[in-house]
């Protein structure tokens, strides 16, 4: 007898394939059943007549930072109840063990770290995580048989340093038993379940202190060793963020992300391509980083959202605003010299001439003060305004709009919540994005789920991406797109038995109505331990979300189950050929 049977939905399976009226059955958590409509006479436990639903492989995304968030909220809201079944985790080179048992202080250095550089809640990361752990594998046994999605996980290269040289890590560079010992902690990891490697080298990512976090200071050879180490584990991959991934890739950072997927022969993925027609450029180069990866033996993956992730910003708490050069000194007072420094006309227009200044960078896209929309405010004075665009204020005002971006601010002590308008909402943009989704080495994914919590939520990009294709741009099929968000994940990270619907896989299922399916607009709830604060969507048109075989979600509502499965290497991931 079956568990459960679904009959007559439109199933569209994640090969690509054309969309089929079928039935599907479920038993012990694998698909046992999949016929045509009205042909399954297996009886079942329970039945749902799914005409008019469509069916499809639970998505899996491929980039998120759901490594504290789990042992507080074992559904990983917003993911799962978006039809995300399988996360992977550990990305960017930030992870939450290993922690060196010989330095208590290694735990308040990770959480402070985590806080700054992702956007977590501190009083989150002191209250909602156990931090019993020293090894990798006693982390990952801290969550086994406690999650309600599918979950694996990178080793990241800060903590493996931070391990090994303490305090050194910032700055130093190993000696050799040192970098063996390395190595050594890292093929522990993946011997017990890690996914490989996970390494960051931007610029925009500094520790607690406001130091260069501890992967910064990698040498290639470092890099190098470590790789090697992740070719000899089965089912591994490498994740790594260099300065480019921002913008474009330097030639040293390609030859560098070559080098590192060759020597492992394993592919490595990096977030997140973002496609601009303003741009045209930018796509030819970072995607010249794959073809150089084929060509030596490996291969180079870019992983690109399919929507827009706008993140807010606030002149009083740190935000990407802070990275613009000269304005941290600014932005990092204590908040009523901040206030003071704010007021200075000569204060604010020294902030633009760096704003707007070549060293600025990738952030000069930030200095567009006029295209920002105001969001939350918490004043009098600023009654009315929560939905503006700033420009349309300073015209009425007769100001420029950096001066009433701030006066705004200044009425609030700092509070407002602000949003940039995105400059590659066009349709030149959307046709560029159709375009570069078809290149093999392109996949979908870069949420950042779990992290920059109260800034952005890009957890909902499955359901919104859907929606976008059955009933708005329409840039691919439907076929195409679950393929896109199901199996080509699955494959990349050589996940066994998901990704699809076929008889014997892993019964992660999402149904949902083709006609409703979305995801609501993004508010701000205060539901994490401490009652610290996060973005959080509501999803549209979700029917039900199984994760092997057990419902997790009905109409839109967490049922509770913890049905998720640790995901480890080698168990439960194989190897993923690099040609």
């Amino acid at each position: 007898m079956l568990d459960h049977l679904i009959r007559g939905a439109t199933l569209v399976d994640g090969t690509g394939a054309p969309a089929r009226s079928a039935d599907v059955g479920v038993k012990d958590g694998r698909i046992a059943v999949l016929a045509a409509a009205g042909a399954c006479r297996e009886p079942a436990v329970t039945t749902e007549d799914a005409t008019g639903l469509m069916l499809t492989p639970g998505f899996v995304d491929p980039h998120t930072h759901y490594d504290a968030q789990l042992f507080w909220d074992p559904f990983a809201t917003p993911s799962l109840g978006h039809g995300v079944t399988t996360v992977a985790g550990g990305n960017c080179g930030f992870t939450l063990a290993p922690l060196n048992p010989d330095r208590p202080d290694d735990a308040d250095y990770t959480r402070r770290m985590m806080a700054r550089v992702e956007g977590m809640s501190l009083a989150a990361l002191e209250g909602g995580v156990p931090w019993g752990w020293s090894g990798f594998g006693e982390y990952l046994a801290a969550l086994e048989g406690r999650i309600a999605v599918n979950a694996g996980f990178m080793v990241g290269h800060c903590a493996l340093r931070r391990h090994v040289m303490g305090p050194d890590a910032i700055g130093g560079q190993p000696t050799p038993e040192q970098l063996a010992q390395m190595v050594a902690l890292l093929e522990q990891a993946m011997a017990d379940g890690a996914w490989g490697l996970s390494t960051t080298q931007s610029g925009t990512h500094s520790d607690g202190d406001g130091q260069p976090v501890a992967s910064r200071h990698a040498g290639r050879e470092e890099l190098l060793a470590l790789c090697r180490a992740v070719g000899e584990a089965p089912g591994t991959q490498i994740e790594a963020i260099v300065a480019g991934c921002l913008d474009t890739f330097a030639d040293e950072e390609i030859d560098l992300l070559v080098q590192m997927s060759a020597v492992a022969g394993r592919p490595l993925n990096w977030n997140v391509l973002t496609i601009d027609a303003a741009v045209p450029d930018r796509v030819p180069r970072q995607l010249l980083a794959s073809r150089r990866a084929r060509e030596a033996g490996g291969r180079i993956v870019a992983l690109t959202m399919p929507i827009l992730t706008p993140m807010n910003m606030s002149l009083g708490t740190f935000c990407a605003l802070n990275l613009i050069p000269g304005w941290g000194p600014v932005l990092g007072l204590p908040v009523p010299e901040r206030i003071a420094q704010l007021r200075r006309p000569e204060v604010r227009e020294e902030m633009l001439r760096r704003a707007d200044s070549p060293e600025a960078g990738v952030f000069r896209r930030l200095a567009d003060f006029a295209r920002y929309v105001i969001g939350d405010t918490y004043s009098a004075a600023n009654e009315g305004l929560s939905g503006r665009v700033v420009r349309d204020i300073a015209a009425e005002r007769g100001q420029d709009p950096f001066t009433t971006l701030v006066e705004v601010c200044v009425n609030d002590e700092l509070r407002t919540v602000l949003w940039p308008m995105p400059t590659d909402n066009d349709p030149a943009s959307w046709e560029l994005r159709r375009d570069t989704w078809q290149h093999e080495d392109v996949m979908l994914g870069g949420s950042d789920a779990g992290a920059h919590l109260d800034r952005m939520c890009g957890a909902p990009y499955t359901t919104r991406f859907l929606a976008d294709c059955l009933r708005r741009r329409r840039l691919v099929p439907v076929e195409q797109a679950v393929r896109m968000l199901t199996a080509d994940p699955a494959e990349l990270f050589g996940l066994r038995g998901r990704g699809t619907v076929a008889v014997g896989n892993h019964a992660d299922l999402v149904l949902f109505d083709p006609e409703t399916i979305d995801a609501g607009p993004a508010t701000l709830v205060h539901d994490l331990p401490g009652e610290s604060p996060r973005l959080d969507s509501r999803p549209e048109g979700v029917v039900a979300v199984r994760v092997n075989g057990v419902e997790t979600v009905r109409e839109g509502k967490l049922t509770g189950a913890i049905p998720g499965t640790l995901l480890r290497s080698g168990r439960d991931t194989r190897t993923v050929a690099t040609r």
